[in-house]
């Protein structure tokens, strides 16, 4: 508390020196208990299920001044007893969120440069993953341009694990050494909008290592598509279709994303979705060397496929691809808010065992049923219960008994005051 007193007087002293116009310091203190039996993949034999409380901790400092902004945010992420309560010293420590200065050269053109979320349509390819305690942010350089109707963002990035001295391999897992993007919005009407985005990432690897012709290349994977929304009264509906190429581990690229989403306004307080996604796969002991399994890349994927993260959550890259069919429930009254969501999975490619035996696609049902309470002004409880009822298909894929019960409960409470507000 010492600390954080320390910092306010000298964000306040600073405030006043420089003639800030804004200055806002906001605090977020968010725990979940989770009880996981089967969670990511079901439970295996013999074993039980397990629980825990993490927690995320974050200081939000923004500030603005003319066309000058600056975004610094502090996070620190633990799980409840993950260090004595003598320690000296955090397990994680204190780790930097978001870092970004943002100059608005008019109305309409404005470039950002340092660690920050890059998040867009409904977060498939790209998003903050704010399920995550950790949450997701890049250290980029952005430029956009932003006007009644139409939206164009695009930047880049670079990246290395060190200062080093000499080459060395960028290898750290799931990063790109470089990308490149774009995306672009038109709202054509108050009913239809389009999105569309081009995403080019560089991934770094060792050709020939531990060999005199040992060689550090870089591979380039694209990924492109659309995203339409269709708004009208009681009808609101989207769609999207991705395709990816390229290189990737020195393989050829060849993989697409496909999904259509129904919604209904009911009445005011009940609301129905009808949903199919399908993401390509592959046969994995098919002959060709090409990948043809899609990877949503830095998507918000918790909120895909299942709450209970059996798919692209971390897990099932380069696999047999994925069908979604699903029905949303969604019931809103006065501060309560519930959904009920079943989800039918099957494999997007043939399931083949090592004796050649063919399986059935059906990887199995998934019932996720959630809710939230804005029990006051910067607090809101959230909450739910999931359970998997996976096929033998599913414990081939991806191992486990599925004859054990597996299931995930949550409960998790999210206090976001704003501690300090100064105008000038």
């Amino acid at each position: 508390m010492k600390k954080l007193k320390l910092i306010l007087i000298l964000i306040v002293g600073l405030s006043f020196e420089i003639q800030a116009q804004e200055l806002d310091v906001n605090l977020q203190i968010r725990p979940r208990f989770e009880y996981r039996n089967g969670f990511k993949q079901p439970l295996n034999y013999g074993q039980e299920g397990t629980s825990q409380i993490s927690q995320r901790s974050r200081l939000g400092i923004n500030y603005k001044q003319d066309d000058f902004i600056v975004k610094l945010t502090l996070q620190n992420t633990r799980t409840w007893g993950d260090v004595p309560t003598t320690a000296s010293a955090d397990k994680n420590g204190v780790a930097v969120f978001e870092a970004w200065a943002q100059y608005n050269f008019t109305e309409k053109w404005s470039a950002r440069m340092g660690r920050q979320v890059l998040s867009y349509d409904n977060q498939r390819i790209l998003g903050g993953l704010d399920w995550a305690q950790q949450g997701q942010s890049h250290d980029a350089l952005t430029v956009s341009y932003h006007d009644k109707t139409q939206k164009l963002d695009f930047g880049g990035a670079y990246n290395s694990d060190a200062e080093n001295l000499a080459q060395t391999a960028y290898t750290v897992p799931n990063m790109y050494k470089n990308m490149q993007y774009a995306w672009y919005h038109n709202q054509f009407s108050e009913n239809l909008g389009a999105s569309f985005l081009v995403l080019n990432t560089g991934y770094e690897f060792t050709r020939n290592a531990n060999t005199p012709e040992s060689k550090i290349l870089v591979n380039y994977k694209q990924t492109f598509g659309s995203y339409l929304t269709y708004k009208k009264d009681k009808l609101d509906t989207s769609f999207w279709l991705y395709g990816q190429t390229g290189k990737s581990n020195d393989k050829q690229v060849s993989a697409w994303n496909a999904a259509a989403n129904l919604g209904y306004n009911i009445t005011e307080a009940f609301k129905v979705d009808l949903g199919y996604e399908f993401l390509s796969g592959k046969t994995l002991n098919e002959g060709s060397t090409v990948i043809k399994s899609f990877n949503p890349l830095f998507g918000t994927n918790h909120g895909f496929n299942g709450y209970m993260d059996y798919f692209y959550v971390g897990n099932y890259a380069n696999s047999y691809g994925l069908q979604d069919a699903f029905i949303k429930l969604n019931y809103n009254v006065n501060k309560w808010q519930f959904a009920l969501i079943p989800h039918v999975f099957l494999t997007a490619a043939d399931v083949v065992t090592p004796v050649d035996e063919k399986l059935d696609s059906y990887l199995g049902t998934e019932i996720d049923a959630t809710f939230g309470y804005n029990f006051k002004k910067n607090i809101t409880v959230t909450g739910g219960y999931s359970q998997m009822f996976g096929s033998k298909t599913m414990e081939f894929v991806k191992g486990g008994d599925t004859s054990h019960t597996n299931n995930w409960a949550w409960l998790m409470i999210s206090v976001d005051p704003k501690i300090f507000s100064w105008k000038k």
